[in-house]
């Protein structure tokens, strides 16, 4: 049976179709212009939403969605240790996926709006992980924070060298300090739960990959596999 994926986030929402065998991409659209008449009436939908006024729409217009969290991920992860609570429903889905596809222990890291880690043991159980502000989020902290910083794009690569005008210079700050980030806090995971296999996954993830050898590229449907294994299809 055919079942639509979709997962939420705060910068934008994807959609793919699982037909039993494979996932195939629909769309990926804004969250701000994502609206419940893009996802097919007649397909049943499992998502992981981390927008509350997203999901309460998409609520007002359809009460058959599967929606991801830890208390509902078919018994594939362990989370007593955690405060599950208000663990979002996106990292649930990269626990799942985590768990499902890569040797543990092992942790993921989401390269997105946010920068988040999720760290599974040896014993299928969630150990915690990491929130972080993502490349994009700190241009904008900056560019909303102050008075002259502007608003710059991200960039591919990691500058090299300091930088010789205000915006080389919120790119080199940026992307090296977000890499900095991001190998402290694989090497703290890694150091205290014996991490063997670092995987990244998320819009962003190519830069942090490029950066970081240890980091291994997750499948393109990591997320959507997360989502889809969490709701038994």
């Amino acid at each position: 049976m055919d079942t639509i994926l979709c997962n939420i986030g705060n910068t934008h929402t994807s959609a793919c179709l699982w037909n039993g065998k494979e996932i195939k991409k629909l769309f990926t659209v804004p969250t701000g212009e994502f609206s419940p008449d893009m996802l097919d009436a007649n397909i049943p939908v499992a998502a992981a939403c981390v927008v509350p006024a997203v999901r309460k729409m998409v609520e007002s217009h359809r009460s058959d969605v599967f929606w991801v969290s830890s208390a509902n991920c078919s018994g594939k992860l362990d989370f007593s240790l955690v405060d599950a609570s208000t663990l979002g429903a996106d990292r649930v889905a990269n626990a799942v996926a985590l768990t499902e596809y890569v040797p543990l222990p092992a942790l993921v890291v989401d390269c997105g709006t946010a920068i988040t880690i999720e760290i599974i043991d040896q014993n299928r159980c969630f150990r915690g992980g990491a929130i972080a502000p993502g490349r994009l989020l700190m241009r904008k902290a900056l560019f909303n924070g102050t008075a002259q910083l502007p608003d710059i794009p991200l960039s591919e690569k990691v500058p090299e060298f300091a930088g010789v005008d205000t915006v080389s210079s919120m790119c080199f700050g940026i992307d090296r300090g977000a890499v900095g980030i991001v190998r402290q806090l694989i090497a703290g995971c890694c150091a205290q739960y014996g991490i063997r296999r670092c995987v990244a996954t998320g819009g962003d993830a190519g830069f942090f990959l490029d950066a970081i050898p240890e980091l291994e590229s997750a499948d393109e449907f990591f997320t959507f596999n997360g989502i889809r294994i969490a709701a038994g299809v």
